[in-house]
């Protein structure tokens, strides 16, 4: 067993002056926002290194992670919205889950995908007798 200091520092990391790596359990609390079927280990400890201005350029492949896009379809359905512009419904959508994301990501990575149109409903403005415009999007666009 490695002897510690008073501070609970090993000797090694007293002499170098580093303090030592954050363990994976801590990173994960710091995180815990993030969609971890995504987000491996190995990516949260580099984000973790990186300097505050770092910018991450390549997510894409995130978006066509196929359990980030089962987890968006998850999200929407919980939600349990009314049908967008094509008129497909949540329950219509899960009955053909798997080839509908599998079409999906297919058309992300080629990038021949094209979102659809909102549909636009009018919806009362609480306290008074004005509506506000809201936009309902395909099952589809919602999980991009």
């Amino acid at each position: 067993m490695k002897s510690k200091t008073r501070e609970g520092q090993s000797p090694a990391a007293r002499v170098t002056g580093q303090s030592p790596p954050p363990q994976a359990a801590e990173i994960r609390d710091r995180w815990w926002w993030v969609e971890h079927s995504v987000w491996t280990e190995r990516m949260l400890s580099r984000l973790e290194q990186s300097e505050p201005t770092t910018v991450w350029f390549w997510l894409w492949d995130k978006v066509l992670a196929e359990a980030n896009l089962q987890a968006a379809f998850w999200a929407v359905w919980r939600n349990g919205g009314a049908p967008g512009v094509d008129g497909q419904t949540v329950e219509q959508f899960d009955a053909r889950a798997e080839p509908e994301l599998a079409r999906l990501r297919e058309e992300l990575r080629t990038r021949r995908y094209r979102r659809q149109a909102a549909r636009r409903v009018w919806i009362p403005k609480p306290g008074t007798t004005e509506k506000r415009p809201l936009g309902i999007p395909t099952v589809s666009s919602y999980c991009t």
